[in-house]
């Protein structure tokens, strides 16, 4: 059999010679062929069957005899991490479980903006900074419906407090959002209370107490 580089009959009985560098190119190409490789394993499969194989290999020496309490310990913390990276991989990032919000009053009965204050005033002086948040908003948002500048709504967010109240207070439109969003990241869990959201919340409390709604315009034509 005629080895690459040979010398090798033409279609007219001429002898043709191949050399090595073409005939190994042609080989690579030949090899490259994607009909030789459409039963081959995706990328997924040969990691996944790779993580299986670490995992096994992990197990084995785990329970082979003479293995150590601490190589144990070490081999067994490799199985977690390979387990999780493969689930990870798989499912992807855990998703952030859907936030219920609830209304700016809980499930609390209705009580007075003084009420309100007072209980923000007690859970502030005890350091209760979260307690305190909630109860400085209650009372804000209290406040603005006793003044008739918001209407008495149960079940009303915060988010939906501030942006109605911005309509009649425009000026303060965007200090009432931004108390509404601290309100919702500390009444969920998200941040942690400190002394300066509450003061946030209990100085914008006391600047709406002065505050007086925006006029609406006249009809045009009016006399």
């Amino acid at each position: 059999m005629p080895n690459w580089g040979d010398r090798m009959p033409a279609a007219g009985g001429a002898p043709v010679t191949v050399g090595r560098d073409p005939a190994r190119d042609a080989a690579r190409d030949e090899l490259l062929n994607a009909d030789y490789h459409r039963h081959d394993p995706s990328l997924q499969q040969r990691i996944l069957d790779w993580i299986t194989d670490r995992i096994g290999d992990a197990l084995d020496a785990i329970s082979g005899n003479g293995t150590t309490g601490t190589t144990g310990l070490v081999l067994f913390l490799v199985v977690a991490v390979l387990i999780g990276a493969a689930l990870w991989w798989r499912l992807g990032a855990p998703k952030r479980a859907v936030r219920t919000t609830l209304g700016v009053y809980g499930t609390a009965g209705p009580r007075t903006a003084a009420q309100h204050r007072a209980d923000a005033e007690r859970h502030a002086a005890a350091g209760q900074w979260a307690e305190a948040v909630r109860e400085r908003m209650r009372a804000l948002v209290r406040a603005l419906e006793e003044r008739a500048l918001l209407d008495a709504r149960p079940g009303r967010t915060a988010d939906e407090a501030a942006a109605e109240a911005g309509r009649a207070l425009p000026e303060h439109a965007a200090a009432l959002t931004a108390a509404a969003v601290v309100f919702d990241d500390i009444a969920y869990g998200e941040r942690t209370a400190d002394q300066a959201a509450y003061r946030l919340l209990r100085d914008l409390d006391q600047t709406l107490e002065r505050a007086r709604p925006a006029l609406a315009p006249a009809p045009e034509g009016a006399a």
